[in-house]
Parts: C-alpha cells; sequence; structure tokens
C-alpha cells in the first residue's frame, strides 16, 4: 500500500519553476553528468518542505548502460535526485551549518516502479527533524504522473569542502 503524499502535488505549478539551473548550481556543487535537479518549484518554508523535479533524456549517463535496449534509471539515481533536492533547501533556507550537505545514510527506501527516459520525475523532500545544525533527517517521495515512483528517509550531515577544513 502506498504511502500518503507529503503534499498535494496538484496544488504546485510545475510551469513556472522558482529555481532553475543557475540558482541551484549557486547552492549545490554537483555539476555536468552528476547533477541530478532540473528546478525546483514550490518552497514552504513553516514545513520544511520542497518541491522540484528532474527532467530525464534519453542522454542522461546511465541510460546507455543500464540496461542496453531497456534503459531503466538507477534506484541509487533516484535517491541522489531526492538528495540534491534537500541539500538545495537546507543550503539556501540556512537550516544546517557547514558548506554543503552530504549523504549520512537513507533508511525504508522503496522502489514502486520502473522509471523510464522521457518522464519527469517529480521530487519531495520535507524535513523532519534537525541535529545541532548538524544532521538533517528528510522524507522524501518521488512521482512520475502523480504515481509514486519512490519513497524513504534520508539523512543529510553538514560537511565542509576539503580545502576549508586544510585551512582551519
Amino acid at each position: 500500500m502506498p504511502s500518503r503524499p507529503l503534499t498535494d502535488l496538484s496544488r504546485v505549478d510545475f510551469d513556472n519553476p522558482i529555481f532553475l539551473q543557475d540558482a541551484i548550481q549557486a547552492v549545490n556543487p554537483q555539476r555536468h553528468e552528476f547533477a541530478q535537479l532540473t528546478a525546483v518549484v514550490h518552497i514552504d518554508e513553516a514545513e520544511h518542505l520542497a518541491v522540484g523535479y528532474k527532467e530525464i533524456t534519453d542522454h542522461e549517463f546511465w541510460v546507455r548502460g543500464h540496461m542496453p535496449g531497456f534503459p531503466l534509471m538507477p534506484g541509487v539515481i533516484q535517491c541522489e535526485c531526492a538528495a540534491q533536492l534537500g541539500g538545495f533547501y537546507a543550503r539556501k533556507f540556512d537550516v544546517i551549518d557547514g558548506e554543503y550537505m552530504g549523504f549520512g545514510g537513507m533508511k525504508d527506501v522503496r522502489f514502486r516502479r520502473q522509471i523510464e527516459p522521457g518522464c519527469r520525475l517529480d521530487l519531495v523532500c520535507q524535513i523532519t527533524r534537525i541535529r545541532a545544525r548538524k544532521v538533517a533527517f528528510f522524507d522524501f517521495q518521488g512521482f512520475v504522473d502523480n504515481d509514486l515512483m519512490f519513497e524513504g528517509t534520508m539523512v543529510g550531515a553538514a560537511i565542509e569542502s576539503t580545502a576549508n577544513a586544510r585551512q582551519s
């Protein structure tokens, strides 16, 4: 039985993003083929909730090899998309310290359906707990055409770049 959606996506305006690639890359460190967040379309600071999406094209780095002739978006990349949305929210809205937010762990992750090129993967992340501005706990979900594709909980940890850590 699918979980209850974290938010009502029918009330989100996907046609008018509030943050696009340049704004996302001003906050998130991922570049080139590892930038997995196309746009952020909704922010609710009172609920610590963010909605964004990833346009999945035939040109994704994983399409050629996963699986040849039948490309399926790897689960780890699905989780990375959600993590980049969570990281963007946490840094843009000053929820955690540190220069970046890195993966600290995941649990209760479930993949419910296959995701293929040619679709838009709608992403929702919501912070459920913050510990000492160092660790944030997120629930996350991914949808295609309003169908729940995957979900879980992740832990984001505040990190400094190694260049900054060496200067301290």
